[in-house]
């Protein structure tokens, strides 16, 4: 295939605009944010199962604690009760029973009271645990949102480049001829499709040229499409080829 060493310079363009093509279809599609975005979903699931799970243990032991206020409550009224029956008791033996009523009542209302302190304690840690739990979940939520908001707009602005260059690779395609476009493309699809020979190296594959094949390409006339013979690209003569 022959084509001119003017057309065969513009492929070098061509390729160029096509490589920046497929990195802004790569940010498009694969944002570097990506992994982590995918990683603090994962972190946020759990940290709200644990929130749950800890959310759960506060609300016992606060429906113990108010469970524990209403029975002192309870013991507090019947105290108070018997308190008025034995200031109005005249019959000793009523008046002997209302005292150990009253003195039995004062222990439960001890006891209840130490067991409530305890399960303050507890409220007063479950509530900490909750607190500290939801700082992790906002902290992860928030590196979340910011992080898929960058996300979005580096999409958005991969996907206006992407748009761009496709407009600019049209415009420069013009200038070649169909069949030399044609040939570009078909290499292409497994390589860099065209790249420039500098100093007996294939800019395609980084591989320098035995001399055997820098002698054929040489001899190879001007306007003369050559290839890589290791990766199969056109290469593009100029005066750094090294000829």
């Amino acid at each position: 295939m022959n084509a001119s060493p003017e057309h065969q310079r513009i492929l070098l363009d061509i390729a160029d605009i096509d490589r920046r093509i497929a990195q802004a279809e790569r940010a498009r599609t694969q944002p570097t944010q990506g992994a982590r975005i995918t990683e603090l979903i994962a972190i946020r699931q759990d940290q709200l199962r644990e929130l749950t799970t800890l959310t759960g243990v506060r609300d016992d032991a606060r429906t113990e604690f108010t469970r524990l206020e209403s029975d002192v409550k309870l013991v507090e009224q019947r105290r108070s009760r018997d308190a008025e029956r034995l200031a109005a008791a005249t019959n000793p033996k009523e008046a002997q029973a209302l005292e150990h009523e009253l003195a039995s009542l004062a222990k439960r209302q001890s006891d209840l009271e130490d067991i409530e302190l305890e399960i303050m304690a507890k409220v007063e840690d479950a509530d900490a645990a909750v607190a500290a739990q939801q700082a992790l979940l906002d902290t992860t939520t928030a590196e979340g949102s910011a992080l898929t908001a960058q996300a979005k707009a580096d999409v958005a602005a991969a996907t206006e480049l992407g748009a761009q260059l496709a407009r600019d690779r049209s415009a420069v395609a013009e200038s070649v001829t169909a069949d030399l476009l044609a040939e570009y493309a078909r290499r292409a699809a497994n390589n860099a499709g065209a790249a420039l020979l500098t100093r007996g190296t294939c800019e395609g594959c980084r591989i320098v040229l035995p001399g055997t094949d820098l002698n054929e390409i040489r001899r190879a006339a001007e306007d003369a499409v050559v290839s890589c013979p290791e990766c199969g690209c056109i290469l593009v003569r100029t005066e750094e080829s090294g000829l």
